[in-house]
């Protein structure tokens, strides 16, 4: 045993303690959630708390409703784009000649 210390790796404050200790708790109640692979969770909530509309499965990662019927669409993931596309987005063709042009003319102008 290395140094001889009894509570290595404890902190203050750690370790079992009761009801008596740290007082009641809240009333709960438990809500279940359903994601579209029909995976169901069951997060408990105290009873006088706001329960959200949706809540993230952690099955798989799909947002879950209270609706077993209608479970929350899958959210649309974009695709990746490029510096260029972004930049295609915001010019046009000939736009982007007169900056091409402005350019070269700068870097001809300074040599």
């Amino acid at each position: 045993m290395a140094g001889g210390n009894a509570i290595r790796g404890s902190r203050v404050g750690a370790g079992p303690m009761g009801e008596a200790e740290r007082g009641e708790t809240a009333p709960r109640q438990r809500i279940s959630f359903w994601c579209a692979n029909e995976h169901e969770t069951k997060p408990s909530f105290a009873v006088d708390a706001a329960v959200p509309e949706t809540w993230d499965c952690p099955s798989c990662g799909l947002p879950a409703g209270r609706d077993r019927e209608n479970t929350p669409a899958p959210p649309r993931t974009e695709p990746y784009k490029t510096h260029l596309a972004y930049v295609r987005e915001r010019r046009n063709e000939k736009d982007g000649e007169a900056i091409l042009a402005e350019a070269l003319a700068k870097l001809r102008g300074a040599s």
